[in-house]
Parts: C-alpha cells; sequence; structure tokens
C-alpha cells in the first residue's frame, strides 16, 4: 500500500483480480504466495500479454508458433468450407488492407486482421476467442516478424494463397497455404 500509494480497497481488489487469473494464493496464517508458473492462467488475455511481456522473446514466439501451427491451418479449410458473405468480405477487406499498406505499421493491423478474420469465418464460436485471446501477443510477433523480412509485406503472396483458397472454398488448400505462411513466419522467427 506504501509502496504504490493505493488504499486498502484497491490492494484487496488487485489480489482478488491476481488471485483470479492463477497468479497468487492468499491462506489464512500463511499468507500471499505467488503460484508456480504452470498454475497461472495462461489463457487469460492480461496474464498472456503479461507473460509475453516477460518471458524470453524467442522462446515465447516460439511457442505462440506451434499453437498458431495447431489451429490455424485446420480454421482455413474450415474457413473456406463454411464462410459466409459477412465473415468473407471481412476477409477481403483485411487482404485489401494488406495489399494496399505502404508501411509496417499499416501491415501489422492488417494482417492481424486477416488472421483474426480466418479465425470468425470458420464458424465456429469456440474458436473466435482464441483470436481475441491471443490478439495482443499476436500482434506483436507480426510487428516482428514484419520487421525481420526483407520488405515489411514480404508474406503477401502467402496470405493472398490462403485468401484465394478460402474464396474458392478449397478447404485442402486453404490448410495447406496457411501452413505454408506459418512456416515462413516460424522461418523468420528462429533465424
Amino acid at each position: 500500500m506504501e509502496s504504490f500509494g493505493v488504499s486498502r480497497t484497491v490492494l484487496r481488489e488487485a489480489l482478488r483480480t491476481l488471485t483470479s487469473k492463477g497468479l497468487i494464493e492468499s491462506r489464512p496464517r500463511v499468507g500471499t504466495r505467488v503460484r508456480p508458473r504452470d498454475a497461472w492462467n495462461l489463457l487469460d488475455a492480461d496474464v498472456l500479454d503479461w507473460y509475453s511481456r516477460v518471458a524470453p522473446q524467442v522462446d515465447f514466439a516460439l511457442k505462440l508458433q506451434e499453437m498458431r501451427e495447431m489451429i490455424e491451418p485446420y480454421a482455413a479449410g474450415l474457413a473456406a468450407a463454411s464462410h459466409n458473405d459477412v465473415s468473407f468480405a471481412a476477409l477481403d477487406d483485411a487482404h485489401a488492407a494488406m495489399v494496399a499498406a505502404r508501411n509496417v505499421d499499416e501491415w501489422v493491423r492488417a494482417d492481424l486482421e486477416f488472421h483474426l478474420s480466418v479465425l470468425a469465418a470458420c464458424s465456429n464460436e469456440l474458436l473466435i476467442p482464441l483470436g481475441t485471446l491471443i490478439e495482443r501477443t499476436l500482434e506483436a510477433q507480426l510487428r516482428l516478424n514484419a520487421k525481420r523480412a526483407d520488405v515489411f509485406n514480404a508474406s503477401l503472396d502467402e496470405h493472398t494463397a490462403v485468401f484465394e483458397a478460402i474464396r474458392d472454398r478449397n478447404a485442402p488448400r486453404a490448410r495447406d497455404a496457411m501452413a505454408a505462411l506459418l512456416g515462413v513466419t516460424r522461418g523468420r522467427i528462429e533465424a
């Protein structure tokens, strides 16, 4: 309370929030302790964002990449098979923004929207929150990858291949194109 100049009520609320996120535990006569990392709720957007800021950058990026490699190719296949006019319009807008991007910031915003639109277009309401969950950390990864490439939009062709496969409702091609795109991403992370 003294260090941060806050009231007892604010401190209690902060501790309650950290407890709900699995970061700490409070017990009578024992006190408040930080829980082991494997007990943290990394599927909480705040915890994931906080963890991404302190974890070794390359290690965290590779773990996020592994998760993306497990989910996004399948999601692209689902999007190809089941997108509707509204979800495809969002994907089309994101792709057009990528094509029109003139700098890293524009590219990263469009790239993020592209990947979130793929998740939304797959018509699986359980996958959509996944995009929201990883949005902040994914944006950081996309920015890093754009800066590591020779030019910020170096992966435009790979994104276009995913877009066209989804547009054409070709699920196997969409899965393969997304896997190839993520392979390029992995290569930049590992470089």
